[in-house]
């Protein structure tokens, strides 16, 4: 009977002393699968090199869709800047929240469980993603309503057929490769055509590179390096270079010639 009443009792000791132990900390590994892409960290220094790209400053609110251990997110947050991750899987984002708070930055760095393609994104001044094309190409029509001027960087790869504004590499730094930073100024919307004191100017639009023709008098010329950035758009016509702010129906700018400069505007007629 003793013998039973000491197994019974050391029975006990083990089981409260298994359900003390703490649980094992979740550590993500390389290729952890996901729902839409699996996790790969971006190396620190590039995620500064995006972070640099897209100028961030503590003016912004910076997303990152598929945010994996929060690194974007907290870097951004680190640079004063407030931060959204959005992140399927529930471990990374109970990771990146510790890290966060570790960090110092919880107050600015948010996480959130969900699917990146139902994220409200409209808010963003900046986005720090690192994804695969076919992810990129379904959210190109999202990144596209954004507001003009909005930054979009990301680690390597973009839409397979938005060309970025600008790249840049990380130097003296061990990466075996994906160690390329994108960058996207999201383009105003000017294809139409515009009404102008002395004619009209009709644009086509492909991203951020525009076609187009101007017609003054009655004779049609074609444009030349057409391009816009943001809300600004940059072309020449008639041996004469256009710069102009574009807001909704609205260009207003200035035309440079060989004479000087005149202000120019132009209201958009037809879509």
């Amino acid at each position: 009977m003793l013998t039973r009443r000491l197994i019974a009792c050391f029975s006990l000791l083990a089981s409260v002393a298994f359900a003390q132990e703490p649980a094992p900390k979740f550590e993500p590994r390389v290729g952890l699968p996901g729902k839409d892409v699996v996790w790969v960290p971006t190396p620190p220094e590039l995620v500064e090199k995006m972070l640099d790209l897209a100028k961030v400053t503590s003016a912004d609110y910076v997303i990152d869709l598929g945010s994996g251990d929060g690194r974007n997110v907290i870097a951004a947050a680190k640079r004063g800047a407030r931060a959204l991750g959005v992140e399927f899987n529930p471990d990374l984002v109970a990771l990146s929240r510790r890290l966060a708070a570790e960090a110092g930055v919880a107050d600015k760095a948010q996480f959130v469980q969900g699917d990146m393609y139902e994220a409200d994104i409209s808010q963003a001044t900046a986005l720090a993603l690192y994804l695969l094309p076919a992810n990129l190409n379904r959210l190109a029509p999202k990144f596209l309503a954004l507001k003009p001027g909005t930054r979009i960087v990301a680690n390597t790869f973009g839409p397979e057929d938005w060309d970025p504004d600008a790249r840049q590499s990380v130097d003296g730094v061990a990466c075996s490769g994906w160690c390329e930073a994108l960058l996207w100024i999201v383009p105003a919307r000017v294809a139409g055509t515009w009404q102008l004191p002395n004619g009209t100017l009709s644009l086509t639009q492909t991203y951020q590179m525009v076609l187009g023709t101007m017609t003054t008098g009655g004779a049609s010329a074609p444009i030349a390096q057409a391009r816009v950035n943001g809300e600004e758009i940059a072309f020449i016509a008639n041996g004469v270079a256009y710069s102009a702010r574009v807001a909704g129906d609205t260009m207003q700018g200035i035309v440079t010639s060989a004479s000087g400069t005149t202000p120019f505007r132009a209201t958009r007629v037809q879509k």
